[in-house]
Parts: structure tokens; sequence; C-alpha cells
């Protein structure tokens, strides 16, 4: 079998060598989705990771969320949520992460699209302190690698409408910019003038459900480009949606409506509360039917 490993004493290069591969077993076993019982035998042994410096160690469970969540493993992502919230959420080793001021779970999740995880992590970070809830909803992503970016700036760069909505109704801030300058709202918009034109439809969803957030005052960087181009930018978000932009006119009854009712809902109850909001299901944003 890939994961089974063979240890081998003492600290010289042989050692070492073995367990980087065993390492790598580990890896695998998450890969093939293998019961969460065996994977956490697994991470607690210290044969399977060696960290830099040839310091043997065990995985922690916040490195092995982030195994469960490039490969969609939602039990064991439950189980290491559900037992080890704090520490799952933690901030993961330098061999992990090139950024250690915080941890990168909920960017992780947005950029592999894992939804249901994501949702799970959002409901942990719930129960946290405010200040540490949101340390993890805003945090920004390294600024060589990451641009400086929140979990949502990437969900508007990817366009990933689910993750957009969970992180927008769990708290996550729509203002903050990220290290050039672009607020979510930006990056979507630059997202939208891209052509050729694809995934019109989801990138329009997107902005849809960032109106029932933002601000009316909210400044961003692209509002002089759309004064500027502004047939192109007609053409491209629709006559009511330019208008609202630039300030030539409020927000639709429709949009100001949602707004309020939307922000009835706490963070605790999202999105499960959608499904009670006394509207017609086809006007609902996004049909987020996630267990809890």
């Amino acid at each position: 079998m890939p994961w089974s490993v063979r240890w081998v004493g003492g600290r010289g290069a042989t050692s070492q060598k073995q367990c980087k591969k065993s390492s790598f077993a580990f890896y695998q076993a998450v890969r093939d989705l293998l019961p969460v019982w065996f994977l956490e035998d697994m991470r607690t042994m210290e044969v399977f990771h060696w960290e830099d410096g040839g310091k043997v160690s065990t995985y922690s469970p916040s490195e092995a969320l982030l195994y469960a969540l490039v490969h969609d493993h939602q039990p064991y992502a439950r189980h290491l949520l559900t037992k080890f919230p704090q520490s799952a959420l933690a901030v993961p080793s330098q061999s992990f992460s090139c950024c250690q001021s915080s941890a990168p779970h909920l960017a992780m999740a947005v950029r592999y699209n894992r939804v249901r995880i994501l949702f799970r992590i959002l409901k942990a970070i719930q129960a946290f302190p405010p200040s540490d809830r949101a340390g993890h909803l805003d945090r920004r992503g390294c600024s060589r690698v990451e641009g400086g970016k929140t979990a949502l700036h990437v969900a508007c760069e990817l366009v990933r409408p689910e993750c957009l909505l969970l992180l927008l109704g769990h708290g996550a801030s729509p203002c903050l910019q990220d290290g050039a300058g672009n607020t979510p709202l930006d990056t979507l918009l630059q997202q939208i003038s891209h052509t050729p034109v694809a995934n019109t439809r989801a990138k329009l969803l997107c902005l849809d459900c960032l109106f029932f957030f933002v601000p009316r005052e909210l400044q961003f960087a692209m509002k002089q480009q759309l004064v500027d181009n502004r047939q192109r930018w007609q053409e491209l978000l629709g006559e009511n949606r330019f208008q609202c932009l630039v300030g030539l006119a409020p927000p639709s009854l429709f949009v100001g409506a949602m707004r309020v009712l939307i922000r009835t809902i706490s963070p605790e109850h999202f999105p499960e509360a959608l499904d009670n909001l006394p509207l017609p299901h086809f006007l609902k944003p996004l049909d987020l039917k996630l267990e809890s």
C-alpha cells in the first residue's frame, strides 16, 4: 500500500529521507479519502512528518485540514473542525504557509471551491471570540504570493458565488482593500471586464450578492473607469446596475428590501434562515441548502 512505512532509526540522511517519504504517505492517504480513524492514527505518528531542520514531528490539525481541503475529504474536515476547532484553524507551520500572519484555510476553501467545508469552517469561526473571528474572516493573504487578498477577494477573482454569499453572510467585510488598493467589488468588476466574456451569469450573480452587503457610500477604484467608459459598462452590467454603481440612481426597491431582510439574519443562522425570508424561492439569492 502507498501509505505503508518503515521507521529508520537515527538522525542521519537515511532516516530523514525515509521520513520525508512517509510524510507523503499521509498526503496520499487523505487524497485517497481513507477513513477518519485511519488518518488520525497516521497524523499523530511522528514517523509521518519531518520538519525543516531535522526535527521529527506530528501533523497538526491545521495542516491536516489543509490536506482535507485540497482533496475535498469532507468527513475528515468535519472531524477536525468538531474535535479541534481552534487548532484546526490555527496558523500552520512554515512548510505549509509562506505567511505566518494568520491561517489560510478560508482562502484555500474558496480557491478550491470547497463550499461545504467552507460552510463548516465559518460555523466553527462563529464560536470564536469576536477579535479572533474577524482575524479569520478578513485575513489578508501574503503580499508576495497572494497580493494581500482576503478570502472575499479570492471569491470575486475566481467567480465563486456560493463562497461569496457564505463569506458575506458570516460577516466578511466587503470594504477591505488588497495590496493593490482594490476592494472585492473592484476585483469582480475587473473579471467582468475581461474579454472574451465568460461566465457572465455567474459574475453578475456575484455582483448582485455584493449589492446586498456593500454600503452605498463605498469608494472603489474602478468607479472612474465606469464613468469614462459608460456605454461599454452599461452593456456589461445592464442599465440599473451601472446607474447604482456610479451613484446616478439609488438601488432598486428589490435590492433595498433584500439589504434589510438579509441583515436581519445573524451569522449564526446564515444561510439556513434564507429559507424563512418572506420571498418566493426564485427571488432568493442562491439555493444554499447545506447540512449544518
